[in-house]
């Protein structure tokens, strides 16, 4: 009898820390199913009022539950209306970034096409040879791989990568990738590499450090 009574207590106690929780995780970034199924399960039970709260603070959630992943936005503008404060910020991308990041989303697509599996694992060295062919002949290979690292992580910060634990150059494109690059910008794929190539050999001296 008493176990009944308490439990309805325990929840209204816990669900303020879910909560916070929840929101604090999607604030700082993409919250993930594989990477905390409990809070993941948290989020789902109290997405109607993680939704309220955040749209006080001008984001909008986004959510894809088949793939398991959520993540915020600004609000947009509403005619006749001020736009609501950014608090997402965005964030402006070096060439070499924007071309591995769009190389990514198309070896996802090819990769998804394919079937099979539902990771894509890419080493650094995979990430090397998609680069290759965007650069100059006699570029400085050591710092080439230095350069690459370093874009790596920056997609890493992003959060649309992730290094397998205890696997420093072998890492997985996360499927989140596929919202923020779409079918329409895919289909686009080939103008846009044009424009990357051009650019990228214009840049290569400072990018990627050919001497």
């Amino acid at each position: 009898m008493n176990q009944t009574t308490n439990q309805p207590i325990q929840q209204s106690i816990n669900e303020p820390t879910s909560l916070s929780r929840v929101v604090i995780t999607l604030m700082k970034g993409v919250l993930y199913q594989d990477a905390d199924p409990q809070l993941w399960q948290q989020f789902l039970t109290l997405q109607v009022r993680v939704r309220d709260y955040l749209a006080v603070l001008g984001l909008s959630l986004m959510l894809d539950e088949a793939e398991g992943y959520a993540w915020l936005q600004n609000l947009e503008a509403v005619d006749g209306e001020d736009a609501p404060p950014r608090l997402v910020s965005r964030r402006q991308l070096s060439y070499p970034v924007s071309l591995l990041i769009a190389l990514f989303r198309r070896k996802l697509a090819e990769f998804d096409a394919a079937g099979g599996d539902t990771r894509l694992i890419l080493s650094r060295d995979d990430a090397v040879e998609m680069v290759r062919t965007f650069l100059p002949e006699g570029t400085n290979e050591a710092r080439l791989v230095d350069k690459i690292d370093a874009h790596i992580n920056k997609i890493i910060e992003l959060g649309f990568v992730r290094r397998l634990r205890g696997q420093k150059h072998i890492f997985e494109v996360r499927r989140i990738l596929k919202a923020f690059v779409d079918a329409q910008w895919l289909r686009e794929f080939d103008a846009r590499l044009t424009f990357y190539q051009a650019r990228f050999t214009e840049d290569s001296q400072e990018e990627i450090g050919e001497e």
